[in-house]
């Protein structure tokens, strides 16, 4: 990991860019390229302050933590990091694997706060209608027995749905002229 020592208010020293190029080093084993840490190191009256960008494998993750040790900052921010990183390496993977076991939708009933929404597949089945009574339509649907009918009514010259109700009626969806 490519890695980047910056000192504010404070001498810098090889003894703490080792350190922290050592603990980052750790951090390798969640990347596959190269990934690049920047560190500021900083002091302001008694608080000494780590703060670590890290950004590689289209992840930019940031840390900071202020304690009154230099090294206990580091390792709290590192250990923050590490974290994170786990966290969205797993959201990914999480991510990952849903698409690949749900690919034809029915993805609405997992929608979470934050997640993505796909929207749902859309299977289009063209029909061919052609014009005929109510009657006529009833009792084709006695011969297909689907639950469903396209016609072009032959009275209103328009498109007519007649359906089959739960309750073995029928139902007839008419536009409005």
């Amino acid at each position: 990991m490519n890695t980047s020592v910056r000192f504010k208010n404070l001498e810098s020293s090889e003894a703490l860019k080792n350190y922290v190029s050592d603990k980052l080093s750790r951090l390798d084993k969640y990347f596959n390229g190269p990934g690049e840490a920047n560190v500021v190191l900083s002091i302001e009256k008694f608080r000494h302050s780590a703060e670590i960008n890290i950004s590689g494998d289209r992840l930019t993750i940031h840390g900071k933590e202020e304690t009154e040790e230099m090294y206990a900052a580091i390792d709290m921010v590192l250990d923050k990091l590490e974290v994170q990183i786990k966290r969205n390496k797993q959201k990914n993977r999480a991510h990952r694997t849903k698409t690949k076991v749900e690919p034809t939708g029915n993805q609405g009933t997992h929608e979470g706060v934050g997640e993505p929404s796909t929207p749902p597949r859309v299977d289009v089945h063209p029909i061919e209608y052609k014009p005929m009574d109510v009657d006529e339509a009833i009792m084709q649907m006695d011969l297909i027995s689907d639950n469903f009918l396209v016609f072009t009514n032959a009275r209103t010259d328009m498109v007519n749905v007649l359906y089959r109700q739960k309750d073995g009626n029928y139902g007839l969806i008419q536009p409005r002229p």
